[in-house]
């Protein structure tokens, strides 16, 4: 089985951004079982990397991970919807306003991996998680909603989804009350969702 899991650069002022942390200890935990790309926090620049990566590996299992600023857990979620909608510039400077993401697109896709799951596993292990029903409207929503429609339209045995990652720690630092979780903690819950995922 081919597994593409995909994470991304810092933005938005950051300096760090810990589903690329994620993305680079799971390539050293699984080796050449797995396939890991770090995307740029840009949309279109975004979109064309992975659209490449799916054309040349045409994985069984595209799993993107990005971090979500204010979430205290694992969200793994269940849709992405049609719509690119800024409320900051992405990496390029790039700030879409109400923009369709494909024209020719459904107005929504839903995740084809197994949201419970996932939850369940993550629970018999002992991690805190829960099912998100909005990957918002910036790059993480844009990169599951494309790789979803690719899934629809040109690779029909291909599963895909989105799984967002709290704060780490370090980042934290001078935000009063921002939720985290130990870096250690999410790449522990990444190997056993990788895991769980090669015999679901």
């Amino acid at each position: 089985m081919k597994i593409l899991v995909t994470g991304f650069e810092a933005f938005n002022g950051e300096q760090i951004n810990p589903s690329e942390e994620i993305i680079k200890a799971l390539a050293e935990t699984f080796g050449e079982e797995l396939y890991t790309l770090k995307l740029p926090v840009e949309f279109r620049e975004a979109e064309k990397k992975l659209v490449e990566a799916i054309a040349r590996l045409t994985p069984d299992i595209t799993l993107s991970l990005g971090q979500a600023a204010g979430r205290e857990c694992i969200t793994i979620e269940r849709v992405a919807i049609n719509v690119d909608d800024a409320k900051y510039p992405d990496n390029f400077g790039y700030q879409p306003e109400d923009i369709t993401i494909c024209e020719e697109g459904a107005t929504a896709y839903f995740t084809t991996l197994p949201l419970r799951g996932i939850l369940a596993c993550l629970a018999e292990n002992g991690i805190e998680a829960r099912i998100s029903n909005t990957a918002g409207t910036y790059v993480c929503n844009h990169v599951m909603y494309q790789a979803l429609h690719l899934a629809s339209t040109g690779y029909p045995d291909m599963k895909a989804g989105f799984i967002h990652v709290p704060y780490m720690k370090e980042q934290t630092e001078g935000k009063e009350n921002a939720p985290y979780m130990e870096l250690s903690e999410m790449i522990r819950a990444a190997e056993i969702i990788i895991r769980y995922l090669k015999v679901s």
